[in-house]
């Protein structure tokens, strides 16, 4: 799978988007290398593309970069349920790609935003765990941080609500537990320089309004506020171009089973590469101050059954 990279006239609209300044931005970048380098409990970690990741992901603020690639790596150390045994052609990880589609599509919105589509396909047989579906988005993530190298203006995810059924919610959803559920919107929204511009939700039922109230405390507030429940693709595609949806959503992108089967075969590509990443994570032993503890980090349980589905 080859990402579509933004034009020349589209990186200029990103560059001003992301507060990006061509003459200052290698200075920046060696900015964080050094302040890396100084990090008692952090790995060595020079990669020079996926640090521009990071300050393009966090509009160029050294600070936020920082905060941002201490939590990277705090997180790779801290959830090893996402973080380790990531190899791709494991079952579990072969058993994720099989019953869901997760893949970010190949084109860009005209405004530079990467499309992210995400629908069930075989929930009825599923056997891989909650936690291992996570763990496929974050590999996916990983890889788009080493791929994007010019970068994108925001990620708009697109989620095929079509398996929110009353059955599937009882056999499946409620596997997804609050500290479930909170460990991964951290990892996204604190680890990650992703920038989450919306979020788009297609074939609803009445349980899928239950869902996302269950979901949206666990969220920033601008990014409740972006979330849109559509009742037809009419009204998606006044944010998201047809022509690039897959096929199956009218578009031209081709079959989503086969975009998704090409970003499984691009994980495979990646599988020595993923098992060299599981040492790139943070010692606590080594932080200067007070090391981070587990509930410093997320700090509650509960279950996902507490909810009424009536």
């Amino acid at each position: 799978m080859t990402l579509v990279q933004p034009t020349v006239e589209m990186q200029r609209h990103i560059r001003t988007e992301l507060n990006e300044d061509v003459s200052t931005r290698e200075k920046d970048l060696e900015h964080i290398k050094e302040w890396l380098r100084m990090q008692p409990h952090l790995p060595q970690f020079q990669d020079d593309a996926r640090i521009m990741t990071f300050l393009r992901g966090c509009k160029f603020s050294l600070e936020k970069t920082k905060r941002k690639l201490d939590m990277y790596f705090t997180m790779r150390a801290a959830v090893p349920e996402f973080f380790s045994n990531r190899d791709p052609t494991l079952p579990e990880i072969k058993e994720v790609m099989r019953v869901a589609n997760v893949p970010p599509l190949p084109g860009l919105t005209p405004n530079g935003r990467r499309v992210v589509m995400m629908s069930g396909v075989d929930l009825e047989q599923m056997a891989a765990t909650v936690a291992e579906g996570m763990k496929v988005v974050l590999m996916i993530g990983d890889i788009r941080l080493k791929e994007e190298h010019v970068g994108v203006a925001g990620d708009v995810y697109i989620l095929d609500a079509s398996v929110a059924t009353p059955q599937n919610f009882a056999n499946h959803f409620a596997k997804f537990t609050p500290s479930l559920i909170k460990k991964f919107l951290i990892c996204v929204q604190e680890a990650y320089p992703v920038k989450l511009k919306e979020v788009h939700v297609i074939n609803v039922s009445p349980l899928v309004d239950t869902i996302i109230n269950f979901v949206k405390p666990f969220l920033k507030e601008k990014i409740r506020t972006r979330i849109h429940v559509h009742s037809s693709l009419d009204s998606l595609n006044e944010f998201v171009p047809r022509d690039m949806l897959p096929e199956e959503y009218g578009g031209k992108a081709g079959p989503i089973a086969d975009i998704n089967r090409q970003w499984y075969e691009k994980m495979v590509t990646y599988k020595d590469w993923f098992k060299e990443q599981e040492k790139i994570k943070a010692d606590e032993s080594r932080r200067p101050g007070k090391p981070k503890t587990h509930d410093d980090l997320f700090g509650m349980e509960g279950s996902f059954k507490q909810l009424s589905i009536d």
